[in-house]
């Protein structure tokens, strides 16, 4: 028989001393593996907040989505995750049988169920960027109910202008509070309250009885926040294991946070495989990726060219999708940089090669990626945290229009809703963290996209320190405004300022663009 060891109080005079003794008969055991989803959601109860983890594919917890599908008794409930998953796929179903009645959520993407039943009155969303979802769960976690953010300062996420909720003839029926602000040491931040969870889905590589949990790769994402959020963490785990299996040092979420266990029954998923190509397959992949005409492709090179001279050896760099994650394609051989992925990963290699393909390890993109010698990986909120506290060197983003003084709007335009991902967060630094923006002069209607004032909502104010586009390069100060540095071979300055609403200066050793 088992022996259990208990500490024993023994009164001697105005003392009391503290001994070890065996016990006789061994006590209960703890066991939180549960016999199945079923089982373990038995209890759940409708108009509640339900945590769940998951970016994309990765790190999603199918098997207990699914059990809540299948129980329609359970309804509204206020869901907080990254995105709701694809129609037909993870929180998509939940969407389909109406048992959401509030999305908190940094991202729609092309999920176009989501999209139709936010725009049509189905349900509320509060689109709130990637980082504070992460950092709500986090500090809720903590007991630490609110903390100021300088993420979202100046945009439509602090003013209050982000329709909730849409009658269904499509005027709005409730708008966003107006959050409250605070200068610290001369900076603006934004104050934001922590998530406290009724229930968290988690999904993790191995648990073991007593509840601790190991992730895998970049499985972790949400999941670490929410996990030790929630009042009832229900944990769907790859593999189930013995206790002491899994070494103390490599507990990521501990079994005091955790209420359930049970096997994973639901195979893993990709969204998007991409596979590695040789450097020069890899370049002309990138450069075909413009649409495919020529003209498309030469403005194309030119940009992604020219801002692969911003990165030098030793960055640590965060790269959006799109022009800015081709960049690395173009360094000279023996440069190293550090790529980060807020979605948990600091040392981002190359796509896989076929075979090599993995559900646990994708870029912000949803590709699938691999990792570097020397690669870690954590949890959004860290990721985050290593975003806003000016970790990163550069962080190079699209945009749909910057103006003079380095506004920038690239999440949202007035007719369209696709969300605010983690942009706002990673311009949420600009003294330490320089923002580069990749983009073409003009939209496709010739109109410019360099402007006196941003039109669409803002992703930052006075944030980005240099723009690139298939013209110029101009150096941005948040007070002189914008100083042409650079043209493209063939363009003349008068041409730049016909395409440039802004004004701008013109600098004394101005050259053309060596790409």
């Amino acid at each position: 028989m088992q022996q259990s060891l208990f500490f024993s109080a023994r009164r001697h005079g105005p003392a009391t001393s503290l001994r070890f003794f065996s016990a006789s008969t061994s006590r209960p055991a703890i066991n939180k593996i549960a016999s199945s989803a079923q089982e373990a959601i038995k209890d759940m109860k409708s108009d509640s907040i339900l945590l769940v983890g998951g970016f994309g594919f990765s790190g999603v917890p199918n098997t207990l989505i699914n059990a809540l599908r299948d129980r329609s008794d359970l309804t509204n409930f206020t869901v907080v995750s990254n995105n709701a998953g694809m129609p037909g796929i993870g929180l998509g179903q939940l969407l389909e049988t109406k048992q959401i009645g509030t999305m908190i959520a940094s991202y729609i993407g092309d999920n176009k169920v989501f999209e139709q039943m936010y725009l049509k009155g189905e349900l509320n969303l509060e689109l709130t960027p990637q980082g504070t979802i992460a950092e709500k769960c986090a500090s809720g976690a903590a007991g630490v109910p609110a903390f100021y953010t300088p993420a979202a300062y100046g945009t439509i996420v602090q003013t209050g202008q982000l329709p909730i909720r849409y009658h269904p003839n499509g005027t709005v029926a409730l708008m966003s509070p107006r959050k409250e602000t605070r200068i610290f040491n001369g900076k603006a931040y934004v104050l934001e309250e922590s998530i406290f969870g009724d229930y968290a889905f988690i999904k993790v590589a191995k648990a073991d009885r007593l509840g601790n949990c190991r992730f895998r790769k970049a499985q972790n994402n949400f999941n670490e926040a929410m996990g030790k959020n929630a009042k009832m963490t229900i944990v769907e785990a790859d593999e189930i294991v013995d206790d002491g299996e899994i070494a103390p040092e490599d507990i990521h979420l501990q079994g005091i946070y955790v209420k359930r266990v049970i096997k994973s029954t639901v195979a893993k998923q990709i969204e998007r495989k991409v596979f590695w190509k040789s450097a020069e397959e890899n370049k002309r992949a990138v450069l075909e990726g413009g649409g495919g005409s020529t003209e498309a492709a030469q403005k194309r090179e030119r940009i992604i060219k020219r801002a692969a001279q911003e990165l030098k050896d030793g960055m640590y760099v965060n790269l959006g999708i799109g022009m800015p994650l081709a960049a690395p394609a173009f360094l000279p051989e023996g440069t190293e940089i550090v790529l980060e992925s807020e979605n948990g990963i600091l040392g981002m290699g190359r796509y896989p090669k076929p075979g090599e393909e993995d559900a646990d390890l994708i870029n912000a993109g949803k590709e699938t990626v691999t990792l570097i010698k020397g690669a870690s990986t954590f949890g959004s909120h860290e990721s985050f945290g290593m975003i806003r506290s000016g970790r990163i060197d550069v962080a190079m983003l699209g945009a749909m229009q910057v103006n003079q003084y380095g506004d920038l709007a690239n999440f949202m335009l007035p007719s369209r809703v696709k969300g605010i991902g983690g942009a706002m967060d990673l311009v949420a630094n600009p003294t330490l963290t320089k923002v580069i923006i990749t983009m073409e002069h003009v939209d496709k209607h010739g109109a410019p996209k360099i402007l006196k004032t941003c039109t669409f909502p803002l992703t930052g104010q006075k944030c980005v320190s240099t723009i690139i586009t298939d013209l110029a390069v101009f150096d941005v100060d948040t007070k002189q405004g914008l100083t042409l540095k650079e043209y493209a071979k063939g363009v003349t300055i008068d041409e730049i300022r016909a395409k440039t609403e802004a004004e701008f200066r013109v600098a004394e050793g101005i050259r053309e663009m060596d790409v």
